[in-house]
């Protein structure tokens, strides 16, 4: 593809999520706050599992749920992964995800990147799976114990949950309300479910996953407040490969999030003006 055509296919996007250099050419983000913040989510939870399988993803196969351009499914290509399959549910993300494979030539039978809805794809049409990245995605969906179930019944090995999570001590999912015209929210219901990080432990471990919560080690986090705060992490879940052995910190959900709860108790009853509890 001649670079005039490239500059002109990134420019006909409205909008890019993630920064891609396509022969040169740099996809339109939102700025270094953006790039800042994938750069270090990378390094947090995709990094460790290409060290868990010595250094390169030769040989595995990945889904990538709620794919947007196909990020991760990059990345996992670049790390040298046999093929990935990329869902997503506006075909903008999966235009997007095409050209940058085409662009850097990556041979078609090596991903696939098809359009629809997550709870209505078929995955065991397209085989098993050794590594799945549900990121971005849980606090977008109605239904997360549903999901992954399905997610489990084509997932032999490594599943990465990376989640906006609710700070309350706990195993509980809260009702809230998505938008589904805003690009990167639901597209299944308007209403969604947001779990507290006791909640992932306990749905991932009910399909027989272990699981660990990582602790962020990012060394700038720009960008990246909600990791900074705690109301963000990623989760190692795992059939087979032993969590134990990787690169990782992992934090306790319970306690942690016992913490933040109090926290912000605190910082609730400091902000009610005196006397409001009188009789």
């Amino acid at each position: 593809m001649e670079n005039a055509e490239i500059i002109k296919k990134i420019n006909s996007f409205p909008r890019w999520h993630y920064q891609f250099n396509l022969n040169g050419n740099l996809t339109l983000t939102s700025g270094e706050t953006r790039i800042n913040r994938h750069f270090q989510r990378k390094r947090y939870f995709f990094d460790p599992i290409v060290e868990h399988f010595g250094g390169t993803l030769k040989g595995k196969r990945v889904l990538d749920l709620g794919c947007n351009a196909g990020f991760w499914s990059w990345c996992a290509i670049e790390t040298g992964a046999d093929f990935v399959l990329g869902i997503d549910g506006r075909q903008v993300h999966i235009d997007q995800a095409n050209f940058v494979f085409e662009v850097n030539e990556v041979d078609s039978s090596r991903y696939k990147f098809v359009c629809g809805n997550i709870f209505e794809a078929d995955f065991r049409q397209f085989g098993t799976f050794d590594i799945v990245f549900f990121v971005g995605l849980m606090y977008h969906v109605a239904k997360p114990i549903e999901i992954l179930e399905k997610i489990s019944q084509v997932n032999d090995d490594i599943l990465v949950i990376d989640t906006r999570l609710l700070m309350l001590p706990g195993p509980f999912l809260e009702i809230r309300q998505d938008d589904l015209d805003r690009t990167l929210a639901a597209v299944d219901y308007e209403l969604v479910m947001y779990p507290t990080s006791q909640a992932v432990f306990e749905i991932a471990r009910q399909f027989n996953y272990a699981v660990a919560m990582l602790k962020p080690n990012f060394s700038d986090y720009t960008g990246a407040r909600d990791y900074q705060l705690g109301d963000r992490r990623a989760f190692l879940c795992a059939k087979k490969s032993d969590l134990s052995s990787m690169s990782v910190r992992a934090e306790s959900g319970g306690w942690r999030a016992l913490h933040i709860s109090w926290a912000m108790v605190r910082r609730l009853l400091r902000s009610v003006p005196k006397g409001s509890f009188s009789r």
